[in-house]
């Protein structure tokens, strides 16, 4: 391969917003609206992120959240994508994540995309939907967080590459198939 097309396949960018898009496309598959599901990618990251920092001493779970949390009604509708149950509220017909218990917005997650992909964004995105062609949705569902984890940015082990950008490389998006 020449450096023209290596550097075209391979792309600097943080692990939240691959784990964004690759969830909003997964979500897109399971029936969802690019809007709907571009939140509820979000809200995949935005765990994931959560769940990280605990475990790397980032963030230390606090006695008096854990209360409030256990205090809070359950919500009404989740929905689950990759492992993840999200809570959801209906706009417009969709299910939309959660953002401070009202619907979450869908331009600041798209607009989060396209910043971090940049020029990038269309190659990445029609990688990332033909990885799942042959698969039915529900089973991508079920595997589709092991699936990101063989393409995700390589960044350092713990604290050490927290927030730090790795290479996202569309050739592993393509050999990601199971």
């Amino acid at each position: 391969m020449n450096d023209r097309a290596e550097q075209r396949s391979a792309i600097r960018v943080n692990r939240a917003p691959v784990l964004t898009l690759w969830a909003a496309i997964v979500a897109e598959r399971l029936g969802h609206d690019a809007d709907a599901a571009i939140t509820l990618g979000r809200a995949v990251a935005g765990s994931s992120a959560r769940v990280k920092a605990r475990a790397i001493g980032l963030e230390e779970k606090r006695e008096d959240g854990d209360l409030r949390d256990t205090a809070k009604p359950a919500p009404k509708r989740t929905v689950h994508l990759l492992g993840r149950d999200l809570p959801v509220a209906e706009r417009n017909g969709s299910a939309y994540a959660l953002d401070h218990d009202k619907p979450a917005a869908p331009r600041p997650s798209h607009a989060y995309v396209e910043k971090a992909f940049a020029e990038h964004l269309p190659a990445v995105r029609r990688a990332m939907e033909a990885l799942p062609d042959s698969l039915p949705p529900e089973e991508l569902n079920r595997i589709g967080f092991r699936l990101y984890e063989r393409f995700r940015p390589e960044v350092p082990a713990g604290a050490a590459g927290w927030a730090k950008k790795g290479v996202l490389d569309l050739k592993l998006i393509e050999n990601a198939r199971p």
